[in-house]
C-alpha cells in the first residue's frame, strides 16, 4: 500500500508529507481490518469441539440466578470494572456505596461512575437486547452521566485516541474517528449473522475485543465493552464473567495479542478462567 507525497518536495516538507502519509497509511489499514472468522481463520477444529462441551445441556435461566447473588456479582463487577481503569474506590467500599449508600471520602466521579455501573448492570438484566448502536450508547450513557460531558456520545470526527495500559504503554490506536459508526454498524451486523451459530464465548470475545479496536467513546470503552461482553452470555443463557482486578495484566496481553497477531486464545483462555470463577461463586 501506498501514499503519493508529491515531487520536487525540499527537505522539510518531505517530513511534513511523511506524516500525512502514515496518518492516511494508517487509516486505509484500520478500514482493511475487518472481522476474522475464528472458526475458519484461528481455532482448530479440535479447540471448537473443546469449547462446544462447555455449552449448557439446557439453558440456564437468570432467574435461577437468585438477587444475593446478582448483587454478589454487581459489587464483584463494579469493583474490577472500575478498578482496572484506575478507580481508587476499594472492594468494601463499593459495597457500602451500592448496599447502604454510604459515600467514601474519594472522588466524585468515582462514586458517580460506581452507582452508573451498577444502573447498567441492571439494565442489561431487563433488556431483551443483544446488541444495538442505541444499547451501546444507553450502557455509556448510564455509567457516565453524572461524570462526562460527552456522555453516550461516540467521538467527534477529528477526535482520535490511542488505548493505553495501566502502565502507560500504547496497547492500540482506536479507528480513526470517521470510521467509528461504519465500523460500529459492521460489528452489529456481524453478531447478528451469527448469534446463532457461533459459541458464545466466542461471540462474546469478537464482539468485546472489536469493540475496544474500534474505540468508539473518547472514554469508557473499557467499561462498556465488559458490559456488553457479559450482555451477550447471559443472554445465550450463560452466567455473567467479571474479569477480576488481579488479572488486568492478562486481560491487556489478550487484547494486544487479538489486535496484533489475530489470536483469539489468549482472551477465550482469560474467559474461561473467569467463568469458571463465576459459576461456582454463583452456584450454576
Amino acid at each position: 500500500m501506498r501514499v503519493y507525497l508529491g515531487r520536487d518536495l525540499s527537505r522539510e516538507e518531505v517530513e511534513k508529507k511523511r506524516i500525512e502519509g502514515e496518518i492516511e497509511l494508517n487509516q486505509k489499514l484500520s478500514e482493511l481490518k475487518g472481522i476474522k472468522d475464528p472458526y475458519k481463520e484461528t481455532l482448530s477444529s479440535e479447540e471448537i469441539s473443546e469449547l462446544n462441551k462447555l455449552l449448557p445441556q439446557g439453558k440456564i435461566e437468570l432467574s435461577h440466578i437468585s438477587d444475593d447473588n446478582w448483587l454478589k456479582f454487581t459489587e464483584a463487577f463494579t469493583y474490577a470494572t472500575n478498578a482496572i481503569e484506575g478507580s481508587t474506590v476499594n472492594r468494601k467500599e463499593v459495597g457500602d456505596i451500592l448496599e447502604k449508600r454510604k459515600w467514601p471520602n474519594k472522588p466524585r466521579e468515582e462514586i458517580y461512575e460506581t452507582l452508573g455501573v451498577e444502573q447498567a448492570v441492571k439494565y442489561l438484566r431487563n433488556t431483551e437486547e443483544h446488541l444495538s448502536i442505541d444499547l451501546i450508547r444507553e450502557l455509556h450513557r448510564l455509567v457516565f452521566k453524572d461524570s462526562k460531558p460527552f456522555a453516550g456520545n461516540f467521538r467527534e470526527i477529528g477526535e482520535e485516541v490511542s488505548v493505553i495500559d495501566y502502565e502507560g504503554n500504547v496497547i492500540h490506536d482506536g479507528a480513526p474517528s470517521r470510521l467509528v459508526s461504519k465500523l460500529l454498524n459492521e460489528l452489529v451486523a456481524w453478531y447478528n449473522v451469527n448469534k446463532g451459530t457461533y459459541h458464545p464465548l466466542i461471540l462474546s470475545v469478537v464482539v468485546h475485543n472489536q469493540f475496544e479496536n474500534i474505540h468508539p467513546f473518547a472514554d469508557g470503552n473499557g467499561r462498556v465493552g465488559r458490559l456488553i461482553l457479559i450482555n451477550v452470555l447471559i443472554k445465550h443463557g450463560l452466567p455473567p464473567v467479571n474479569i477480576e482486578m488481579a488479572n488486568r495484566s492478562e486481560y491487556y496481553i489478550a487484547l494486544y495479542q487479538y489486535d496484533n497477531e489475530n489470536d483469539i486464545r489468549p482472551s477465550l483462555n482469560l474467559l474461561l478462567k473467569e467463568m469458571r470463577k463465576s459459576k461456582k461463586s454463583l452456584d450454576v
